[in-house]
């Protein structure tokens, strides 16, 4: 008896602490956002602010600046990092390798080949009709794309240092086909896609917004319903099949989905490195558990708040320049990477 209720303590206490990391990471989170719609490079008072916000209608200076520049860029970085934290969570998983994201495999960077093949060549021209959703598309096929051969390539090796070194090798190739890219397109589209290459979610328009709220918030969801197959998938495929998922669909969904998170992400905001990687561990060490039914919403609210706090530092640090957003998530992400490497021992 005297077990029986120690071990209802204990899962007592775990739930609590569970609870109260969610509402902190949630108010944080909201805090954040309330914080970047309200501070800029032009100060207004709070409760202007405020008034503005509760009126779409307002026609004025202050109007245009919350309702179509802070407000849209607030809501994308928030989102932007949700869905890289869940990709990443979903590639580590389906690899059972800590080390693993989509910045780190290549993903992103082939997202970023196909984007620059839009807006650096005549493609873009040519499908025009398909604008904006045509750089949102050619981002989640260049994804696609490179996701398969690292699998492809995975399967033929073994090692978490191996795959680590496919991924960057993959990144370098993906890096010297936008290269030549770049150094034959015309000056005036080499502007625009270097600012896009630095990583931002400046300048998000309200369409851009919805794509990322009904195509990742679908993906995100479906993630969620699936928690308890991915549990069973991280204890082997053996085991999966045994609680009757079915392996090479669930294989399928969990590439597709990771890849088309970081795909639409990269393809809207650029290449942001890091936060798939390092976000889905901060949420195991703040929950303190593996239970993907915990970790999926706890990852993707780690990723919007972290993403929302580097987004804010990138623009106000150095105001009115605007560094790199790659920049300061790499300042979150490189030490777990190095943390990781160290504790695991991982070895070529």
């Amino acid at each position: 008896m005297e077990a029986i209720a120690l071990s209802q303590d204990i899962l007592s206490r775990s739930l609590k602490r569970r609870y109260l990391v969610f509402s902190l990471l949630l108010l944080a989170t909201l805090l954040l956002v309330a914080i970047n719609i309200s501070i800029g490079s032009i100060s207004y008072p709070l409760s202007r602010v405020w008034t503005t916000l509760a009126s779409p209608g307002l026609n004025d200076d202050l109007g245009f600046i919350i309702w179509k520049i802070r407000l849209p860029r607030a809501l994308a970085a928030a989102m932007g990092g949700a869905f890289l934290a869940a990709s990443g969570l979903l590639l580590q998983v389906y690899f059972r390798n800590p080390i693993v994201g989509p910045f780190i495999l290549g993903i992103s960077s082939g997202a970023t080949v196909m984007v620059s093949l839009v807006m650096l060549t005549s493609a873009g021209l040519q499908l025009a009709f398909a604008t904006p959703f045509l750089t949102t598309l050619a981002g989640c096929v260049g994804a696609y794309a490179v996701m398969l051969l690292v699998v492809a390539i995975a399967n033929k090796v073994k090692g978490g240092a191996t795959l680590l070194v496919i991924g960057i090798m993959m990144g370098y190739l993906c890096g010297a086909i936008t290269a030549i890219l770049t150094a034959l397109a015309e000056k005036e589209k080499i502007k625009g896609f270097i600012l896009w290459q630095l990583g931002s979610f400046s300048g998000f328009k309200w369409v851009e917004i919805w794509i990322m709220i009904v195509f990742g918030g679908a993906l995100l969801a479906s993630i969620y319903l699936l928690s308890k197959p991915l549990n069973a998938f991280l204890l082997g495929e053996d085991y999966a099949a045994s609680m009757g998922v079915n392996i090479r669909r669930f294989r399928l969904f969990i590439l597709l989905a990771a890849s088309s998170l970081a795909g639409l992400v990269t393809s809207m905001a650029g290449p942001v490195a890091f936060i798939g990687l390092a976000m889905p561990h901060m949420a195991r060490l703040s929950f303190g558990t593996s239970d993907n039914r915990i970790l999926v919403p706890g990852t993707a609210l780690m990723g919007a708040l972290v993403t929302s706090l580097c987004d804010l530092i990138a623009r106000m640090w150095l105001s009115p320049v605007e560094l790199p957003l790659s920049a300061i998530t790499a300042f979150f992400g490189a030490p777990i990477v190095i943390a990781l490497l160290l504790k695991k021992g991982v070895r070529t």
